[in-house]
């Protein structure tokens, strides 16, 4: 059994946790201020029904600070908002931080001025080296952010699962542990590694492509794939 933080109260975290507790490892969710989450009974600014229901229906999922949540897991998932990362994964912690996996989900886009969004880092930095520079101790992989949180943890719900995870980072056996926890908890049958945390750049990069192919089709539920 795993320990597992999670960073992020969203869909992307809230889709996390509940696999991953369904496959029996212990997970803590992370949040600012988890008693005022707990208070909130309208749904969120993307229409997210309150946190204490969905938590009320996920027994095995523990809310507690970003802290508490980076110390007590052995992998994190890092599934903030962009515009929020550097300042959850400060509250978290560099010394909650150092040593572990930290997969990095975030995307750093700019919903400011609407749809469709703008990225608030680009060409030559990426979201992911900000993270990394920022906690060097952390072994930072990008992983899991050119889908929408279904597909994340059910690749075969597209096309049968016959598509391809992107991933990148500086540490060669990081990579190797999330390319495990992909497959073996998630289902993902193709992982490639793009190289170092730079591959960050093409990664959220992808993203404003991803959004127009989305409102184009109307629908989440898709990927790409590398024809050879």
């Amino acid at each position: 059994m795993a320990k597992v933080g999670v960073l992020g109260t969203g869909i992307v975290g809230r889709t996390l946790a509940s696999k991953i507790a369904a496959l029996g490892h212990a997970v803590v969710v992370a949040t600012r201020d988890p008693e005022a989450l707990m208070a909130r009974t309208d749904p969120d600014a993307r229409g997210l029904g309150p946190f204490s229901g969905w938590l009320g229906a996920n027994p095995g999922v523990r809310l507690a600070t970003f802290a508490d949540a980076a110390a007590q897991g052995d992998v994190l998932f890092n599934a903030t908002s962009g515009e929020a990362a550097l300042e959850a994964l400060g509250a978290a912690g560099a010394a909650n931080l150092a040593g572990k996996v930290l997969i990095d989900i975030t995307n750093p886009l700019d919903f400011s001025k609407g749809m469709p969004p703008t990225l608030l880092v680009s060409n030559t930095d990426s979201m992911a080296e900000q993270i990394q520079r920022e906690f060097a101790d952390a072994k930072v992989v990008k992983a899991l952010n050119i889908v929408s949180a279904p597909v994340m943890v059910d690749p075969a719900a597209v096309g049968g699962g016959d598509h391809d995870m992107l991933i990148c980072g500086n540490d060669d056996g990081a990579k190797a542990e999330v390319t495990r926890i992909l497959k073996e908890w998630f289902g993902w049958r193709s992982v490639i590694d793009l190289g170092d945390i730079t591959g960050a750049r093409g990664l959220e990069m992808y993203l404003p492509l991803w959004v127009r192919v989305m409102m184009s089709q109307g629908s989440v539920a898709f990927n790409i794939k590398i024809v050879r």
